[in-house]
């Protein structure tokens, strides 16, 4: 066994006992903090007509959009309270306006709710505002315990304050609007609304006075149901659904949790505490902290089909549970932010939003977050087209893995001059029952050379984690949406040549010629790497699925990818196909190799101590059985 080989056991090994590392320290993680959270959900137990009512909630969460927790407790209205929250049952609906420089929302007196959000200075792929909701389907409501289960969704709320200045500049004021739903002569809840300028973040301030009064005493939690709609903005529907989901964090916790993506949708229900839940598309999310907590949640979301007549991609439930504290007054803080799944732009707003990026899993993660974004966001800053900066961005990490490449290079040239002496060897043993003496005498050849078996993948494996990062950094690249280059008009999607009159299984209805180019590009770099690698015995069928079967995998999986996906790998065949042509032409001799390896096969193999012990011990042990 020579040094090549012995390295690269150790570093595979290294590998694997790292990855088994990991994945038990996040197993025992994990199971401490269950038995934590498991804790804390005993000690909030609450009354159970509150528990009935929420279980009731995260039922309905999975169920269709038609059937909504409002609409039950409607059914008990009018309440017993007294004339004054009869009062506030019946109304017109009244819309506010709020908008900044980065979003724009309307408000609703009925239930105080946030209507509409619509982020602007974007647009949808037809050019239209990217409005995340808009509709009845959307709501939020409180609901709590009197002498009957009360819904805020069902009354009308009573402006209290509305600003003047319904949009705001970079010198004004904050704006607050404030809207009130009297409960009893000695009690309201106020709903304060406050948004400051250039912030996708809106405050709201849920004040109760005078509740304690009414809310029996005994009563820790209150209940909380946010729903939305969310629209459609891209336009592959079928990568804008598979990005799409709810994504949620426990307080404290390192990574975010998810709901699994699914093409028919998914649910869930958290026993303990969340600090916050977003109903996040591919490129945007609607986002609600609680900066005290939610104590508990139950959230589900239901994928609309492609078809959908007002272009709908899902919807989202989220029930969840808010402290309360049977004060004279108290305020609830809540957060909301209808924001853009830019990396730096969530980072910049705290509370670990920049993990809603999907960017790949451990290793993959960090060199999108360490490596490629940074060097991405520089390049940005000098350079405004999107193609020229992913071209530069190709060659850097070519550079960076020439050393890698050059060696599987010299790996594969040694296998290729020692051919003539495993021909050889393969006409010694032509029979069958001989493949193992052929076995170990190529083996033996080998180790007399210096030739590693694995001196070609370990520089590939090496490579790998980059490969797979890039894989999940290009559609999950905010920056890359809307961006055109040449003829693809947007390379956070799929370009198109040709638009086809049918679809085909598995490809789609349309052409794209990134991705053909880089079909093509996959084949002539499997020639040049067939021809490098050559060998007379290698299997035809090996051949031929790496000349022509991938190729034509790559062209069927990729067509309806990102073209800027698409684009790299093709820029990364070309590049690796000319590094090959100048390795081979100027740093690798053929001849010189096979003198090298001949002149260290003629000199006596050194044996390790390791090896000369274990034939020691054999030639003990054999010793031992003859005088037996």
């Amino acid at each position: 066994m020579n040094k090549n080989t012995v390295t690269g056991f150790l570093l595979i090994g290294a590998i694997i006992i790292t990855f088994t590392w990991y994945n038990s320290k996040n197993i025992e993680a994990q199971r401490k903090l269950q038995f934590q959270y498991d804790s804390i959900a005993r000690a909030e137990q609450i009354r159970l007509h509150q528990q009935q009512a929420f279980d009731s909630a995260a039922v309905l969460t999975a169920q269709t959009p038609s059937t909504r927790p409002q609409e039950i407790a409607a059914k008990a209205q009018p309440s017993t309270l007294g004339a004054v929250l009869d009062a506030a049952a019946t109304g017109e609906e009244q819309f506010f306006n709020l908008e900044n420089n980065l979003i724009a929302l309307a408000f609703s007196n009925k239930g105080g709710r946030i209507a509409a959000a619509t982020i602007k200075n974007h647009h949808t792929h037809d050019s239209l505002p990217v409005v995340l909701f808009s509709g009845k389907e959307n709501n939020f409501d409180l609901q709590f315990f009197t002498n009957q289960q009360l819904s805020t969704s069902s009354f009308f709320f009573t402006p209290v304050s509305v600003p003047d200045n319904t949009t705001l500049t970079e010198t004004g004021a904050p704006a607050q609007l404030v809207m009130r739903l009297p409960i009893a002569d000695d009690a309201y809840i106020d709903y304060i609304y406050t948004l400051q300028h250039n912030s996708y973040k809106v405050n709201l301030d849920i004040k109760l006075v005078g509740m304690d009064r009414h809310i029996p005493r005994n009563a820790t939690q209150l209940d909380l149901y946010w729903s939305a709609d969310i629209r459609r903005q891209e336009r592959n529907f079928s990568n804008e659904n598979n990005y799409s989901t709810i994504v949620y964090k426990y307080p404290g916790a390192a990574d975010t949790e998810e709901l699994r993506s699914r093409a028919e949708g998914d649910q869930a229900k958290i026993p303990t505490k969340v600090e916050w839940i977003a109903f996040k598309d591919q490129f945007f999310s609607a986002i609600l902290v609680a900066p005290e907590n939610f104590t508990q949640a139950s959230m589900a979301y239901k994928s609309y089909s492609e078809n959908h007549p007002d272009r709908m991609l899902m919807h989202c439930d989220a029930a969840m549970q808010v402290a309360y504290n049977s004060n004279s007054e108290q305020t609830i803080p809540l957060e909301f932010y209808f924001t853009t799944n830019q990396y730096n732009t969530l980072k910049s707003q705290g509370h670990d939003f920049e993990k809603l990026v999907s960017l790949g899993w451990w290793i993959m993660g960090y060199i999108n977050r360490w490596f490629i974004i940074p060097v991405f966001d520089f390049l940005n800053g000098f350079i405004a087209n999107y193609g020229i900066i992913i071209l530069i961005l190709t060659l850097l990490i070519k550079i960076i893995l020439l050393p890698l490449t050059q060696r599987s290079h010299v790996s594969s040239a040694k296998m290729k001059v020692l051919q003539p002496e495993v021909a050889k060897i393969n006409e010694k043993y032509p029979k069958r029952e001989d493949a193992m003496k052929k076995q170990q005498e190529i083996m033996a050849l080998y180790k007399k050379t210096g030739v590693s078996m694995m001196g070609g993948c370990i520089p590939m494996l090496l490579q790998m984690p980059i490969l797979i990062a890039m894989f999940n950094f290009f559609p999950a690249s905010f920056e890359l949406r809307q961006k055109s280059f040449l003829w693809a008009h947007d390379l956070s999607t799929y370009d198109s040549i040709l638009e086809l009159p049918f679809n085909i299984p598995f490809y789609g209805s349309h052409i794209s010629l990134f991705v053909l180019l880089m079909a093509v590009s996959l084949f002539f770099y499997s020639k040049v790497t067939l021809s490098q690698t050559a060998s007379n015995n290698q299997m035809p069928g090996m051949k031929f699925m790496q000349l022509y079967l991938m190729p034509i995998l790559m062209l069927v999986m990729f067509n309806s990818y990102s073209s800027g996906l698409s684009y790299y790998f093709m820029l990364s065949n070309f590049i690796t196909i000319g590094q090959t042509w100048v390795i081979r032409k100027w740093f690798v001799d053929e001849e010189e190799l096979l003198r090298k390896m001949k002149a260290r096969a003629a000199q006596p193999v050194k044996k390790s101590k390791f090896q000369q012990r274990l034939e020691e011990a054999a030639r003990a042990q054999q010793q031992r059985n003859k005088k037996r």
